[in-house]
């Protein structure tokens, strides 16, 4: 039972990682009605502006210091946005009234782009780098359980952080608009809400969550390079897909889901070699019963 509690425990933390990324995929997906898969290159660019945003803070802040962490969580989340919103403004809004097939296409583009880029020697370099410690990562024993201080901030701030998400889209002026632009642009550009700013924010918005979870995620597992954003940015958009994409605690959800069942999984003897494949596989079978995901509807669409 101790083991299957400290897996559980290992899996929310990284569930809750997953679910701070899936969220940008759920706010464009419901607000434009297409799958950024640049997404995930802002969660590793979110990371490497920590990288070298934290050696400067730590001139200022003493080294591991509450104070100079959050300077790095907001500054970092605050250039995110500015590149998700950049991304939009030049890549996809040109295409907003073209085919979907054709803003998918350079969704792709935009993040091969950025990925090699990166990996050039003279951006990041595809060389693995070391995330510089932001909070001292102390180890607490309770019971049978082992825990670390890193893991209860992940937990923590990615609770916080999705309160705060669920009172702007829920209780602020901006989140009554991106709740109807995704319902009916059409109505509420004649509403006069402002299309162009509302999608803006929206990417932007998404965008500084994948940086705060690019930071979560570097102090978690330290190490960090160009391609980091792959594979954690296509387990983040399974978990919006099912958790319920469109649907905001759907895609905090299916994080978490995702987390837990892959971790579980690595944590079984002989099983370790498989958690991905065995966490993509569970997820096949919950799809299978619930083609809308777990909170999501299913749309009856007009021919």
């Amino acid at each position: 039972m101790s083991e299957f509690l400290q897996q559980l425990l290992n899996g929310l933390s990284l569930g809750a990682i997953y679910a701070l990324i899936a969220l940008g995929y759920t706010m464009v997906y419901g607000v434009l009605r297409f799958i950024n898969f640049a997404h995930g290159d802002v969660f590793m660019l979110g990371a490497f502006a920590g990288y070298f945003l934290a050696p400067k803070v730590a001139q200022v802040f003493p080294p591991g210091s509450i104070a100079g962490a959050l300077v790095v969580l907001v500054t970092v989340m605050a250039i995110c946005a500015g590149i998700g919103a950049s991304i939009e403004y030049l890549a996809y809004r040109p295409l907003r009234r073209r085919p979907k097939l054709t803003v998918l296409i350079t969704a792709i583009g935009v993040s091969l782009f950025i990925e090699f880029t990166c990996q050039h020697r003279l951006v990041f370099g595809a060389s693995p780098r070391t995330f510089p410690e932001l909070l001292a990562n102390k180890t607490l024993h309770l019971g049978g359980l082992t825990l670390n201080t890193n893991q209860l901030v992940v937990i923590a701030l990615t609770a916080l952080l999705l309160g705060g998400l669920s009172f702007v889209v829920q209780r602020t002026k901006v989140g009554t608009a991106m709740r109807a632009v995704a319902f009916n642009e059409q109505a509420a550009a004649l509403m006069g809400v402002n299309i162009n700013r509302i999608i803006t924010f929206t990417f932007a918005l998404g965008s500084a969550l994948a940086g705060a979870g690019g930071i979560l995620f570097a102090m978690t597992y330290t190490k960090i390079e160009p391609l980091m954003g792959v594979q954690t940015g296509l387990k983040a958009f399974v978990a919006a897909v099912v958790g319920g994409i469109g649907n905001l605690p759907g895609a905090a959800l299916g994080g978490l889901v995702l987390g837990v069942v892959e971790t579980l999984a690595g944590g079984v003897q002989g099983l370790s070699n498989y958690r991905d494949g065995i966490a993509f596989a569970a997820l096949i079978l919950i799809l299978l019963f619930r083609p809308a995901g777990l909170l999501g509807r299913a749309q009856i669409e007009k021919v």
